[in-house]
């Protein structure tokens, strides 16, 4: 015991007792001591600060890298077809009667007006629904913010091409204006209550970036409630988000460095050079072509020299660039740019070394961070376009729900994920048939983890079979016709 702390323990027991437990906090928190190994960096400022100082440059930077780095656009790649897929998330409405049994007829309807409308889904009639979902998530990704704006109704300067008057402006993180007013409450063009909820957003009415309008850019005052927000969020009441590249930035672009001096290196390397070696000077023979002169040597293949001086010979310059650790340290640079961005390790390199049962661990680790983001892409933009579109659907007159329908479950549907992919279809297949045989899971399911539509699949089914008994034809379990190779009434006495 500290001879200190044997004294006031005899004074004071209390005393004792209070320092003892002051000295376990400490040694507790040893981490929060600064020492000359040790910098213990802190940053205790607020997410908007944080986002006001470094947000424009994130996004800048992330927006060059996409442009100028493979391994970046290789990282939005994976991710955007990752969470969207090539599809985008599908919908399937799950409106229920006041029995609690789902309306197909409605369900069905509604389906059918939204795949017209998926056809012209924004306002430059350049997307479909699928590709504005990936240029979205891109968005969404790279700049951290991306903003969607509902046109609805009818508007004298736009045609929505579709049945139902609903349109989206998708617009670029810089249409926020850098507004920041906190006696109002506006932090960076974001305009809140007191509890936290947006109000309003102050909006460019064009691109700031665009030289043609560079001058001439007027803002906005848009309530929120036709706005949607997708963005990338650490902190709680964060106004603004964050790239995706944030953390890895500096990784990156290290890595991009690095990468170019050993191809520099390499280039060079693979350019033959050589050069003389002279002798003792007492060697040299002093002659104008010689010491003095200048000397051309040819290189061509099976040379042979014979024109060098006494004391002289030839070396060649050899290069072991690049190097043979590059791809070791490479790899470790993209296990951690992987881990930073949430993006599969063997994606983003293309190295699908190793046994099944490794591959399919990392498959499975991963997906959960695709389930993530694909579940927050649905809770900020996906949902809340399906809402709109249903309420303007049975507001224009279009779709009128049915008698006896639950309203409080008209805009309840199933958002279909992509799925994840089968690294050996056979063993797949037999652990969704053990599932089914145990009755663990269910055919729907199973579809629709395949990213399918079940009612889809069983109308695909249905057709097919009409259209085998047309044609008189009696499929095998391998789905080739029993009577394939006879003649037509062997065939027609088979099929009979």
């Amino acid at each position: 015991m500290n001879p200190i702390d044997a004294i006031v323990r005899i004074v004071s027991p209390s005393w004792a007792l209070k320092r003892a437990n002051a000295r376990q906090i400490l040694a507790a928190y040893e981490a929060a001591k600064k020492s000359r190994t040790r910098r213990g960096v802190t940053d205790n400022r607020s997410g908007d600060a944080l986002v006001k100082e470094a947000g424009e440059s994130l996004r800048g930077q992330a927006r060059y890298l996409e442009q100028n780095h493979d391994l970046a656009r290789g990282v939005l790649n994976t991710l955007v077809n990752c969470v969207v897929g090539p599809r985008g998330i599908g919908i399937e409405p799950q409106p229920c009667n006041r029995s609690g049994e789902i309306n197909k007829d409605f369900a069905e309807e509604l389906s059918w007006y939204f795949k017209q409308w998926s056809k012209f889904p924004e306002t430059t009639h350049e997307m479909s629904w699928a590709k504005a979902q990936r240029m979205v998530a891109r968005a969404w990704f790279r700049d951290g913010e991306v903003l969607s704006k509902a046109i609805e109704g009818v508007t004298p300067t736009l045609d929505h091409k579709t049945k139902v008057p609903f349109s989206l402006e998708l617009l670029e993180a810089d249409h926020i204006a850098d507004i920041n007013r906190p006696e109002e409450r506006i932090t960076q063009g974001v305009e809140r209550t007191a509890w936290g909820s947006v109000r309003y957003y102050h909006l460019y009415d064009e691109h700031p970036g665009d030289v043609m309008y560079k001058n001439s850019l007027a803002v906005r005052r848009v309530n929120a409630s036709i706005v949607n927000h997708v963005k990338m969020c650490d902190r709680l009441r964060q106004a603004r988000g964050v790239s995706v590249f944030a953390s890895v930035m500096n990784r990156l672009n290290d890595l991009k460095d690095y990468e170019e001096s050993e191809r520099i290196a390499a280039k060079i390397g693979a350019s033959m050079a050589a050069y003389i070696r002279k002798g003792s000077p007492d060697s040299f023979v002093s002659t104008d072509e010689g010491a003095n002169g200048e000397r051309i040597f040819e290189f061509s293949a099976g040379m042979i020299w014979d024109n060098l001086l006494p004391g002289e010979d030839v070396g060649t310059i050899q290069s072991n660039r690049p190097s043979i650790l590059l791809e070791p340290f490479r790899n470790a640079m993209l296990r951690a740019i992987a881990s930073g961005t949430s993006s599969g390790y063997s994606s983003i390199s293309k190295n699908y070394d190793g046994t099944y049962s490794a591959q399919r661990q990392e498959l499975v680790e991963q997906w959960v961070n695709y389930a993530v983001l694909s579940d927050e892409f649905i809770q900020m933009f996906v949902e809340p376009v399906w809402r709109r579109f249903v309420r303007m659907a049975m507001a224009s007159g279009i779709v009128q729900p049915p008698p006896g329908i639950d309203m409080d479950t008209i805009f309840d549907a199933d958002f279909r994920t992509p799925s994840m992919p089968w690294i050996d279809p056979q063993k797949e297949a037999n652990g969704f048939e053990k599932l089914l045989s145990l009755k663990i899971t269910s055919p729907q399911k199973i579809i629709r983890q395949r990213g399918d539509d079940p009612t889809d699949v069983l109308d695909q089914w249905e057709k097919w079979q009409e259209e085998i008994d047309s044609r008189r034809l009696n499929i095998t379990e391998t789905g080739g016709p029993a009577n394939a190779g006879l003649s037509n009434s062997e065939g027609d006495e088979n099929a009979e």
